[in-house]
């Protein structure tokens, strides 16, 4: 008989012993990135996150001995299910100590409230979806990870396939080193990049933060589009870019965020973050008040490092080598701004239109995610 209890996440007692359990996890891992509390229960409230228009998800914590030492969620994607015409369940948010009789009864809750939504596998882990942080990092445990990008244990990995789950797919991060650019990327290259985008009629704008309802329309078109073949790449709904869009602009700098435009009508984007983990690190706590706060407006100006986190161009287009010429414009921002480098993630380890053109430029593969499956 297990010595584990499951207890479901019911009360917002509850839901804050959920959000708070990494603490416990983390407390001697200099390269965790504490969430902001406020960012976690946003996210997790159904009535808030418009993904949950087309999702469930219930909530696990493990207890043993009295002690909280373990956590996991159930999640049902229906708009993934309907995409992708297939019938799987996902993982989410775990946690664990290291301990297989933990892990496994958590796995184990996950599989049979699956089973009991009638589906036939999972897949994670995914916080909550392919549009959120995604993947277990199995390589490049050594630094911090960027913004929206997730750290764990190095012995998440052997918890989970001892549970009998297996690969699915790895998602490559990659980093460009400003030095590197300098040297391996010559004044010629911007220029072949510049004659090849007015050969083909290109344009390249960056983002109108004033009129951002036209805006978020012309991202959120090409989104659907550009990334409808990606392994994994899960539709957003108007509401649930709407949500991610208003997000993202309390922190992003329009010079990093480009529109490509082939006569007149938009064809790809680029989206490239200041990496806030470079200050989010230092908020121990997750609470921006009364001093986080503080700590994030001031540090958000010493931000040297940025990442690369959309980068697409619309299936019409997509094989004629437009995305080196969007990949050295966010290089070149970055050189022009001072900035010490940054990461392009994730990248599918398969997607060699992408992976080939960053490598030949000097980036260095620094982390791995990988996402497991299991079938029932």
């Amino acid at each position: 008989m297990s010595s584990v209890e499951i207890k479901k996440v019911e009360t917002k007692k509850e839901l804050m012993q959920f959000i708070k359990m990494p603490w416990d996890i983390y407390k001697d891992d200099p390269n965790w990135v504490p969430p902001l509390i406020m960012d976690r229960k946003k996210l997790l409230d159904k009535k808030k996150n418009p993904f949950f228009q087309h999702a469930e998800m219930d909530l696990f914590l493990a207890l043993k001995d009295g002690k909280i030492v373990g956590r996991i969620a159930a999640i049902t994607n229906e708009n993934h299910n309907k995409f992708h015409e297939d019938n799987i369940g996902f993982f989410g948010f775990f946690e664990s100590i290291n301990d297989t009789e933990v892990s496994n009864t958590l796995f184990e809750i996950v599989e049979k409230w699956l089973k009991d939504h009638e589906k036939d596998g999972m897949l994670g882990p995914m916080n909550p979806s392919s549009n959120d942080e995604m993947g277990l990092l199995i390589d490049g445990f050594d630094s911090p990870p960027f913004v929206l990008m997730c750290h764990n244990p190095k012995y998440y990995s052997e918890l989970i396939e001892k549970y009998g789950l297996t690969k699915a797919k790895d998602l490559w991060a990659w980093y460009q080193d400003a030095k590197t650019a300098q040297t391996k990327i010559s004044d010629k290259m911007y220029r072949v990049a510049e004659k090849s985008a007015e050969k083909y009629g290109l344009t390249v704008r960056t983002i109108n933060f004033k009129n951002m309802k036209h805006e978020v329309k012309i991202l959120r078109d090409v989104y659907n589009n550009a990334w409808s073949k990606n392994w994994g790449f899960v539709p957003m709904t108007d509401d649930e870019f709407n949500h991610m869009a208003a997000d993202m602009k309390q922190v992003a700098d329009p010079d990093f965020i480009f529109i490509v435009e082939k006569d007149d009508k938009p064809i790809g984007f680029v989206l490239t973050l200041p990496n806030i983990n470079e200050v989010l690190i230092k908020i121990k706590n997750g609470k921006l008040f009364p001093t986080g706060i503080f700590k994030l407006l001031f540090g958000l100006k010493k931000v040297r490092t940025v990442r690369v986190i959309t980068l697409g161009i619309i299936k019409e287009y997509q094989f004629a080598g437009f995305g080196s010429i969007m990949i050295l414009k966010s290089i070149k921002t970055a050189l022009d701004k001072g900035l010490d480098g940054g990461e392009m993630s994730w990248i599918l380890e398969d997607n060699t239109a992408m992976n080939n053109p960053i490598e030949s430029l000097g980036s260095k593969k620094h982390k791995t995610y990988r996402i497991y499956q299991k079938h029932f």
